[in-house]
């Protein structure tokens, strides 16, 4: 048991250091494009939001994470805990609305001029600096009812009932409490994934279409150069099916930690381990997708 916590230990810090300097370099890069004057695409400015949310995800889950697995369970006060899960529920929510946001934008900037809003196509960048902001928002408040149920693990005030995650301890409240701060969870989860799925599926027949006009247009050139919105198009679809399947596995395992009152070990590790795979992944997705890295370089 000892050196499987050990293993764990060393992929959590491996993740998370991995990941968050993978943001680091990312927020680096766009910062030093808006400084040196080039020209930013309107989507940068929610990949910042991202690279932020995804780095507090990171600290707030992996190290503690690394720590505990290492052995350090009571390191954390009861106000260490709220805090830290406070950040994780906060960055957790805006990752997922940043994706959202990125991909119903894309979806609204490549639809055609004949689409249903016109007025909202050309206008849509001006929306993205208060979408941003209302999403952190609405995150800080909607999860400013997590930390309440948090204490430390050394706490000796348990006339309750606690459920142990791992390096902090969680009151279990009544099932009314819990069934409605769940619904409004999930409510806001579903409508984001709602929409992802919308965008994306837009986005696909709409490439579609357009590769079929290109080949028609195109009929003796076998391979015409995409257009640089279809190449970020693609990109975003790379990236909400690498973040559709780290929260898919990610639930699986969080829905059977919570089912159980006292859930085998490895349960709630796996889950975490898969809902820090996005944030430590994505950075070098988009690095990879990210023609202006070469050039600067």
């Amino acid at each position: 048991m000892a050196s499987s916590y050990l293993v764990i230990g060393l992929i959590f810090f491996t993740q998370t250091v991995v990941g968050f300097l993978g943001n680091v370099f990312l927020l680096c890069h766009y910062s030093l494009l808006y400084y040196t004057g080039c020209k930013l695409r309107p989507t940068d400015l929610i990949l910042k939001h991202l690279t932020v949310a995804n780095s507090l995800v990171l600290l707030s889950k992996g190290v503690p994470q690394t720590m505990a697995a290492f052995g350090l369970k009571h390191f954390l006060s009861d106000i260490g805990c709220k805090v830290v899960f406070y950040v994780h529920r906060v960055g957790r929510g805006v990752c997922i609305g940043s994706i959202c946001l990125l991909n119903v934008f894309q979806a609204i900037t490549i639809s055609p001029m004949t689409f249903k809003w016109p007025k909202l196509k050309l206008k849509a960048a001006r929306y993205i600096g208060p979408s941003n902001s209302l999403c952190w928002i609405l995150n800080m408040l909607v999860n400013s009812i997590a930390p309440i149920h948090v204490t430390g693990k050394w706490n000796s005030k348990n006339n309750t009932k606690k459920k142990d995650l791992q390096y902090c301890s969680a009151v279990v409240s009544n099932i009314t409490r819990r069934s409605l701060y769940t619904a409004l969870i999930l409510s806001y989860d579903v409508l984001c994934v709602g929409l992802m799925i919308w965008a994306s599926a837009f986005m696909v027949s709409t490439l579609y279409r357009h590769k079929k006009q290109v080949q028609h247009i195109h009929r003796t050139n076998l391979s015409p150069r995409s257009s640089p919105e279809s190449r970020v198009t693609q990109k975003i679809l790379i990236l909400v099916g690498i973040f559709a399947s780290f929260y898919t596995f990610s639930s699986i395992f969080a829905s059977f930690t919570s089912i159980f009152h006292n859930p085998s070990w490895w349960l709630p590790i796996i889950s975490t381990l898969f809902g820090a795979c996005f944030p430590a992944v994505s950075p070098f997705v988009l690095m990879s997708h990210e023609s202006r890295i070469s050039r600067l370089s």
